[in-house]
């Protein structure tokens, strides 16, 4: 099998542009960057699939090709992945829409929690389930942390019935 070195070079510089693309915070960007990386690799099925042939149908030949029958199986995945790209790339589409309509932005801002949490100390009683939390009788802080269990479940409320 015989590769062509332009497909291979088109495919390479379209999975790089992709990927540049992608790391970007914009929205308009990643998307664009997602259909790059999409059809690079479709490209590469098509490389990978070997050379032309004849339509894969049994007792179809051609004049120019003769009995060597095109692979199938790179036509399939191919058209199965341009399906897949199509369908997220019209979610990334619906997901910009609803960030236009809530910001009218296009960059992606870091997390502030995300951020809070890379912050945190790392002792035990920083942690979310070793806190000083206080005691439910008394009121006072206790360095026990949160004692869940039967016990601790609050009490029905007491009051008004509806008879």
């Amino acid at each position: 099998m015989v590769a062509n070195l332009f497909l291979l070079l088109a495919a390479g510089t379209l999975i790089s542009a992709g990927v540049y693309l992608l790391l970007d915070r914009a929205m308009t960007k990643m998307i664009m960057g997602l259909m790059l990386i999409g059809n690079g690799a479709n490209l590469l099925i098509l490389v990978a699939g070997g050379s032309a042939g004849s339509p894969p149908i049994l007792g179809r030949e051609s004049e120019i090709y003769g009995d060597k029958t095109a692979d199938p199986l790179a036509q399939a995945m191919i058209l199965t992945a341009i399906v897949i790209s199509m369908a997220l790339t019209a979610f990334m589409l619906s997901l910009a829409y609803r960030q236009y309509r809530y910001r009218t932005e296009d960059f992606i801002e870091d997390d502030t929690e995300d951020v809070a949490i890379t912050v945190r100390p790392s002792f035990a009683s920083a942690a979310p389930d070793h806190d000083a939390s206080d005691d439910p009788e008394t009121g006072r802080m206790t360095s026990d942390g949160d004692d869940f269990g039967p016990e601790s479940f609050e009490a029905p409320l007491k009051g008004d019935k509806d008879d």
